[in-house]
């Protein structure tokens, strides 16, 4: 991952060899049932088929899932491949089924999906869990295609265990620009706050998410990851349904995001990566986490619309 050739002012961060055998000495595999103390704040360079069983008994307060979607894509040289419908479903289910023995009581969980498996993911999904909502997030990214509509969307199904659980509504209002504000009896302006030429108002969030911006070359937190979620998209999932402190587990981790989001909103983690490199690079992020807590698009307690939160642009390095 880190031979190609990239542009003076391309972020995207990469391994070196030397960081790769560093970083690699963090990782942790199990050999046998783990107590929660071997695995919090770790990754776990594993199958999670095979790691998952090994884990502790409802020590997950929110399971973040970013599974691979049913299309044909490499992963570092290893490639998923596209399953039939009915296949597809049949593997979801294969690892499904083994989330709720080390999920909390009270746990909720969010599992990603492309439009074309969302319906097979609910099916399944509701055979173990409670489904609460599913979001819609506009992923802006790609050319699109002459002869169909383009594909700019993916869902999230939220769901929980049980009837209690955690939802802070307040936590993940989004700060809009409001060109007509509401007025007050006096013909005030209501719920807005000045800017100089805008005007903003704090909304709470809907299942639709138009506020994303997928990781691309000048973005820090991008990786050479091909399915990278955003870190705005997974804080937005965290602060709703984790309170600090809480354990937020992912099982196939990917470059870390989960992980690197819940240290930043100080959640503990565990996630569970099978390639050596996009642990290793999970591991770079977290130590970078360690000085540098920003969430692109996240400030002051609430997130911002695309493109409008300025204070979070870094000076050009000189």
């Amino acid at each position: 991952m880190e031979d190609k050739k990239r542009a003076g002012r391309n972020q995207t961060l990469t391994l070196s060899e030397c960081e790769r055998e560093r970083f690699a000495k963090r990782l942790v595999t199990l050999r046998e049932h783990a107590v929660p103390e071997r695995i919090v704040n770790k990754t776990i360079l594993q199958n999670a088929f095979d790691a998952i069983p090994l884990l502790p008994d409802s020590f997950v307060d929110l399971c973040v899932v970013d599974p691979p979607y049913n299309l044909t894509k490499n992963y570092n040289g290893s490639k998923f491949k596209q399953k039939r419908p009915a296949d597809y479903s049949e593997w979801i289910d294969s690892w499904v089924s083994m989330l709720p023995r080390i999920l909390k009581p009270d746990a909720s969980i969010y599992v990603c999906c492309d439009w074309r498996s969302s319906s097979d993911l609910q099916k399944v999904l509701e055979k173990y869990f409670i489904i609460r909502n599913r979001i819609t997030w506009e992923r802006e990214k790609g050319r699109g295609a002459k002869q169909n509509w383009k594909n700019c969307l993916e869902d999230i199904w939220f769901c929980t265990i049980g009837a209690k659980y955690h939802f802070d509504a307040d936590a993940v209002k989004i700060k809009r620009r409001t060109l007509a504000p509401y007025t007050d009896s006096s013909g005030m302006p209501k719920d807005w706050a000045g800017e100089p030429g805008e005007r903003f108002r704090l909304t709470y969030a809907s299942n639709l998410w138009t506020d994303i911006t997928v990781p691309f070359w000048s973005m820090p937190e991008n990786t050479d990851h091909p399915t990278q979620k955003p870190e705005k998209l997974i804080a937005k999932l965290i602060l709703a349904s984790s309170k600090p402190n809480d354990l937020v587990f992912d099982p196939f981790l990917g470059s870390g995001s989960t992980s690197v989001v819940s240290k930043k909103l100080g959640r503990r983690y565990t996630g569970i990566e099978s390639d050596l490199s996009y642990a290793c690079l999970a591991e770079k992020r977290l130590k970078t986490a360690d000085s540098d807590v920003l969430i692109q698009g996240y400030s002051d307690g609430v997130f911002w619309e695309r493109n409008t939160l300025s204070i979070q642009k870094k000076p050009e390095k000189r």
